[in-house]
């Protein structure tokens, strides 16, 4: 709805923990991709993958900057498949994506980068 989501932190067992806040409405949004990146950004130094897909306008290119910036591998979803290419050009062109990949390469990507089989994913 009208929240923010963002990672708060970190358990000892590696649980995120997140929360749902009224802040402010970045760049128009709320909830925003932005926020959620730029938390993932700070809260996992890098410990995390970062994907924007096919959208309307820019949310979410800062925030994946952020995450590519804190040491995250970040995909971006090509423009041949993307319905509306706004948000995944906004972050290439931003130098946010690092890995750009059409719709049916992206969960393929996401397996091999986190080291996980087909049925651990699923």
């Amino acid at each position: 709805g009208d929240a923010h989501l963002e990672i708060a932190g970190v358990a000892g067992s590696g649980r995120l923990h997140c929360r749902l806040h009224q802040g402010e409405r970045v760049s128009g949004h709320r909830p925003s991709v932005d926020v959620l990146f730029g938390s993932f950004a700070r809260v996992m130094k890098g410990r995390a993958l970062g994907v924007i897909l096919t959208g309307m306008g820019r949310d979410g290119a800062e925030g994946l900057a952020a995450m590519r910036q804190s040491g995250a591998e970040t995909i971006g979803q090509d423009e041949a498949s993307s319905i509306v290419y706004g948000m995944p050009k906004a972050a290439f062109e931003i130098g946010a994506v690092e890995r750009q990949l059409p719709l049916p390469a992206i969960a393929d990507q996401i397996i091999k980068s986190t080291n996980l089989t087909y049925r651990e994913a699923v």
